[in-house]
């Protein structure tokens, strides 16, 4: 029920038990997650992420990627104090730079600033971004303007998907545009 809070949420979720199975079984598969044995008469099976261990991160490091997974794009300033209570990270800039720096997976990406903000944001590229405005695709930011050019990292994949997703819309509009002249010449336009 945690998971479904109102107060001092971002994003608000309303998750059912069998949505929440479904994400700790993937999770678990994924081997970043585990079932911890109730102790001391409790009956309820309780789960710990175990990202940290599978993919070698200290624990301000993390704790900034479970964030970042959790809430979406965020400034250095929002990210030092969601995770305060969780690690004492000396240095968030060094880990976000350190977590994008990683051959595989890259756990941070630097998405610039949004246009009338005076910092930049940082997100975990494991998942997609669903913000107003935002890109469908994954990583890159194209709320940016010319004005602000500010540094785009891309996954390795990223690039192959954007052009296939690219390719997918062309081919789309393709097909649009063909059933737009067919609807013209049937109406004799």
């Amino acid at each position: 029920m945690a998971c479904n809070q109102t107060s001092n949420r971002d994003p608000v979720v309303n998750y059912d038990e069998s949505m929440v199975l479904s994400g700790i079984d993937e999770l678990k598969q994924l081997k970043l997650a585990r079932s911890v044995l109730p102790s001391h008469g409790r009956s309820a099976v309780r789960y710990r992420h175990i990202l940290p261990e599978t993919w070698a991160l200290l624990p301000g490091q993390g704790a900034l990627v479970a964030v970042m997974l959790l809430r979406g794009p965020q400034t250095v300033s929002e990210l030092r104090i969601r995770t305060e209570r969780m690690a004492e990270i000396d240095d968030i800039g060094q880990e976000l730079e350190w977590l994008a720096s990683r051959d595989e997976p890259i756990l941070a990406v630097n998405l610039g600033r949004r246009p009338g903000q005076k910092e930049e944001r940082w997100a975990c590229p494991l998942v997609e971004v669903h913000e107003p405005a935002a890109s469908a695709t994954r990583w890159v930011d194209e709320d940016r303007s010319d004005d602000n050019p500010g540094p785009v990292h891309q996954s390795p994949d990223s690039l192959t998907e954007l052009e296939a997703h690219v390719a997918a819309l062309q081919d789309e509009v393709n097909e649009l545009r063909q059933q737009l002249l067919d609807l013209k010449t049937s109406l004799g336009d």
